[in-house]
């Protein structure tokens, strides 16, 4: 399959929605299985083209392709349909068969049709620094979406009149059609279930009183925020149409990892190795901060591996709170492996000396007696 459904039928991707249809029917006609009897890859051509044409009219599918890109389709089946697309739930498909059947044998689903049409909800994902995280900041950010005609102001129409009633559905924006015994309700194609029609459309925007562009938006990042978090900029998302309300846009933050900190809630985490004379006579580390800044850590005289020794207010800092949360520098007491004939030979003297000299020492070696004499008892009787 091609990899870019706008490639494929031949539009780019800030196309109107008249500007896809058209095009859509153009590589139709040109792949139709009546017109290519036998011909396998225009059939596949043709699936393809359908497939482009389901996802970028529909202005929901259309705002999760530009987000996710192609990678959910690859799971296709058949050439046909497509299945793993994501955002989409059982709303969705209930919508259809309401769509469908809402009229089922007379009956009607109330819908009230409007002169303007609110636009979509936006979703954004953006990657910060920990640092970027500690402080705050503000960014701008770019994305594809749909925003007020400037020719039109958002109008839809090139006088700027208003619009009026659709003819064919009498401004209910809704038509009946019969299928057999049953008789449906489906949205009306003259006025696209907006209930009214404009009478000198935009050559911009074809009558949607929007197009489809770039995007930039300055937005914040308070201190202190944490990952996967979510923050909602209201009416800063799709604009709607023909000067329907604007949705709103979600920006998720992602945290990228650190090379020196491990941020667990408010405290950052940092392995510090500390060489086993440092841990057994004890003395003072400098540690950089997140902030900068460089403190000054004491490590106590008999540290033991991976003991924590806390920073007070020198971690992450904290949603609309002064305090920072603690710096927890864990001891990392190392081995050294390369020595010299006189640091073995001190060593050695050490060894010697403290043989079976400590507490923690004799404690173990009297527990190993009392194992093996148990032993001996309950095998040999």
């Amino acid at each position: 399959m091609e990899h870019n459904f706008y490639t494929l039928l031949g539009v780019s991707s800030t196309a109107t929605a008249a500007e896809i249809k058209k095009a859509y029917h153009k590589k139709a006609l040109q792949y139709h299985p009546d017109k290519n009897p036998g011909d396998a890859e225009a059939e596949k051509k043709f699936k393809e083209v359908n497939l482009a044409h389901e996802v970028l009219s529909d202005p929901k599918k259309r705002e999760a392709y530009d987000r996710v890109g192609h990678s959910a389709f690859q799971n296709q089946q058949g050439g046909g349909g497509y299945e793993g697309f994501h955002g989409f739930g059982e709303g969705d498909f209930s919508s259809i068969f309401e769509d469908l059947f809402s009229d089922f044998v007379g009956g009607s689903r109330s819908r009230s049709p409007q002169s303007s049409q609110k636009g979509g909800d936006l979703h954004y994902q953006i990657a910060v620094s920990l640092e970027e995280a500690f402080a705050g900041i503000s960014t701008e950010i770019q994305f594809p979406t749909y925003s007020s005609c400037a020719t039109c102001q958002g109008s839809g129409s090139k006088s700027k009149a208003k619009p009026k009633n659709c003819g064919s559905c009498r401004g209910r924006g809704r038509v009946h059609v019969q299928r057999g015994l049953f008789a449906i309700e489906t949205e009306c194609k003259a006025c696209y279930g907006m209930g009214s029609t404009i009478s000198d459309p935009c050559s911009d925007c074809k009558g949607e009183g929007r197009t489809r562009g770039q995007k930039k938006l300055s937005i914040s990042i308070p201190a202190g925020i944490h990952d996967q978090s979510q923050i909602r900029m209201s009416g800063k998302g799709e604009t709607g149409k023909r000067g329907g309300t604007s949705g709103d846009l979600y920006v998720q933050v992602h945290i990228k990892p650190h090379e020196l900190f491990e941020r667990k809630d408010n405290d950052l985490y940092c392995d510090y190795p500390v060489s086993m004379t440092l841990a057994a006579l004890g003395g003072d580390i400098d540690i950089p901060c997140i902030d900068g800044q460089t403190v000054t850590v004491k490590i106590p005289e008999g540290a033991q591996y991976n003991q924590k020794i806390i920073v007070r207010h020198k971690g992450m800092s904290q949603l609309n709170r002064s305090q920072r949360g603690d710096l927890c520098v864990m001891a990392k007491i190392y081995i050294p492996v390369h020595l010299t004939a006189k640091q073995k030979v001190s060593l050695q003297d050490f060894h010697e000396e403290e043989k079976n000299k400590t507490h923690e020492v004799k404690g173990f070696f009297s527990k190993i007696k009392k194992f093996v004499k148990n032993l001996s008892v309950c095998f040999l009787g």
